[in-house]
């Protein structure tokens, strides 16, 4: 019944991996909001510490983790709205069907690039977490994890998208 009113109104069925990608993209963009107003919080703290107490010798610290993370899940972010700095004046004057085979290609060396990303990250994330950070005295394993799951979340988004590449979604 359900299946029928969804193609009445002319929508077509979205597949799970792309309602995943839907889902962790919208979870991600909430949590990338979160870090930057959490830098930029940190970062007006320690102005207003330095100017009238002592400095916080954990802040600069955390503001850079909190930028490279944010960095990377900006990247997943982009990568899912397709808004990632692509070459394509070339591409685009291509029959439909080398196009693809094209984007396909790109596509897969994102997947090969984004897999290592994770794995050795999550390599890493193992064999540093005998490490703290300097000042705030955590676990390096809690700075690496962002690599395994970021390349993770990228993945996903790249995966999803071959659908829209092959033209079924």
């Amino acid at each position: 019944m359900e299946r029928n009113r969804s193609e009445a109104r002319g929508e077509t069925k979205r597949s799970p991996l792309l309602q995943l990608s839907d889902a962790v993209n919208t979870v991600s963009e909430v949590v990338l909001f979160g870090m930057i107003l959490a830098m930029i919080a940190v970062t007006t703290l320690q102005i207003v510490c330095r100017i009238f107490f002592d400095a916080l010798i954990w802040s600069e610290e955390l503001t850079t983790y909190l930028l490279v993370a944010s960095s990377l899940l900006g990247a997943a972010v982009g990568f899912k709205r397709g808004s990632h700095i692509a070459v394509t004046f070339l591409v685009n004057k291509l029959p439909e069907a080398p196009r693809k085979a094209v984007s396909v290609f790109v596509q897969c060396l994102g997947v090969f690039f984004f897999a290592v990303v994770a794995y050795y990250g999550a390599d890493l994330m193992k064999s540093e977490a005998m490490q703290t950070t300097p000042a705030m005295g955590i676990s390096m394993t809690w700075i690496y994890v962002m690599y395994p799951v970021i390349g993770g979340i990228i993945l996903l988004h790249l995966l999803a998208g071959f659908g829209d590449i092959l033209g079924r979604r």
